[in-house]
């Protein structure tokens, strides 16, 4: 006899600790797994804290089972994405589930419900609000240690979408990179031609650029135009573009982040890469309290760990396939270097960008930790 899976909407603060907790419970002891910040999660849910609820609806859930939660999942509908691409999607995101298949069904089944509710009628994810959300769930290199962007999950997930009748609509793939000694010679040739020939040139930005000169939000126009055509794209609004100034730019190692302008002084590529927060996440336990923060500051600061995230890479349209990345590997090689970095890793790229993927060829590239958005067409 199946046991009774009840699904509840999350709306007291009870719920929503619930809605935390359950995934800390689901990767007790699991070493790869790196967990977002509790204050985050919560932030999500908080039209003063997320802007993009203003043009999108959302509904997190909590599966039950005797009480104890066992799953959760959260309901989207992006309106601007579905203007965008003329779709009418409702996405999931943050879903998390014990490995039963009848937790899984009535998690999925309550936010596609959901979602006709709603005028929708295909499901797809796991994806956030926008590109800069998590999204894609894991379905290759379990054993590998996931990132602060990126979704790590369980082997059984992916078993369980396509048990449910989930299909694949697109992967996205990472590739990982030892960091060389020395700066590729192809690389060298192709940064003095952008260089020479192009006018371009790499600057680093200060707090006086980004609040001061418009820099900050020069760099997400040009998120916004490079990344228009793919997959799952929802334009940043100015509130979203001035929640991640205020929240990230403090932060940030500026140095890590090579901007790229022409001779006009106009942005035209940007690599926003860090140091890892892998492991300092873990020790932070999802909180800052009372020694998370000294982990993060530690890892940001003063003791950095083994590799780079390189979380975003984009070169305005107009320029993409001459090369300008280059001057990208060629500024932040030696950095990494100095600061002790073996390897790097990328965020997600699509696996059928081929220009991108191609880029990394000269540093002998592997690819990993292959992603997938899932979909299914939901019945009348």
């Amino acid at each position: 006899m199946t046991e009774h899976v009840e699904i509840v909407k999350v709306g007291t603060n009870r719920q929503m600790n619930d809605f935390v907790n359950v995934a800390k419970s689901i990767y007790c002891g699991k070493e790869q797994y790196v967990p977002d910040l509790d204050s985050d999660i919560r932030n999500l849910f908080n039209p003063k804290k997320n802007p993009g609820m203003k043009f999108s609806v959302i509904q997190p859930f909590v599966a039950y089972r005797h009480e104890t939660p066992v799953g959760r999942i959260v309901g989207i509908v992006n309106k601007k994405a579905n203007e965008h691409w003329k779709r009418k999607n409702v996405r999931f995101s943050m879903i998390e589930f014990i490995d039963d298949i009848e937790v899984s069904r009535a998690l999925i089944e309550t936010v596609s419900q959901w979602g006709q509710a709603q005028g929708m009628d295909t499901l797809q994810g796991p994806l956030g609000i926008t590109d800069f959300d998590k999204e894609g769930m894991l379905v290759e290199d379990f054993h590998l240690t996931g990132s602060i962007n990126t979704i790590y999950n369980p082997d059984y997930y992916p078993r369980h979408m396509e048990a449910l009748g989930l299909e694949k609509e697109v992967d996205w793939v990472q590739i990982r990179i030892n960091v060389p000694k020395e700066i590729p010679a192809r690389y060298q040739r192709v940064a003095q031609y952008c260089r020479e020939q192009m006018g371009l040139r790499v600057i680093k930005l200060t707090d006086d650029m980004i609040c001061h000169k418009s820099y900050g939000k020069k760099v997400f126009d040009l998120l916004n135009e490079a990344y228009e055509p793919l997959f799952g794209f929802s334009k940043l609004s100015d509130e979203q573009v001035n929640q991640f100034l205020k929240k990230y730019m403090p932060v940030v190692d500026k140095r890590l982040i090579p901007v790229i302008v022409d001779e006009k002084d106009d942005v035209v590529g940007v690599a926003i890469t860090m140091g890892s927060l892998s492991q300092a996440m873990r020790k932070a336990g999802g909180s800052f309290w009372p020694l998370g923060w000294y982990h993060l500051l530690k890892a940001l600061k003063w003791k950095h760990e083994d590799n780079a995230e390189m979380l975003l890479i984009a070169v305005r349209p107009d320029l993409q396939g001459f090369g300008v990345n280059a001057l990208f590997f060629e500024d932040l090689i030696p950095i990494y270097n100095k600061y002790g970095f073996r390897w790097a890793e990328t965020g997600p790229q699509l696996e059928d960008n081929v220009r991108e993927l191609s880029q990394w060829k000269p540093l002998n590239p592997e690819i990993v930790k292959r992603r997938r958005c899932f979909c299914k067409k939901l019945k009348d």
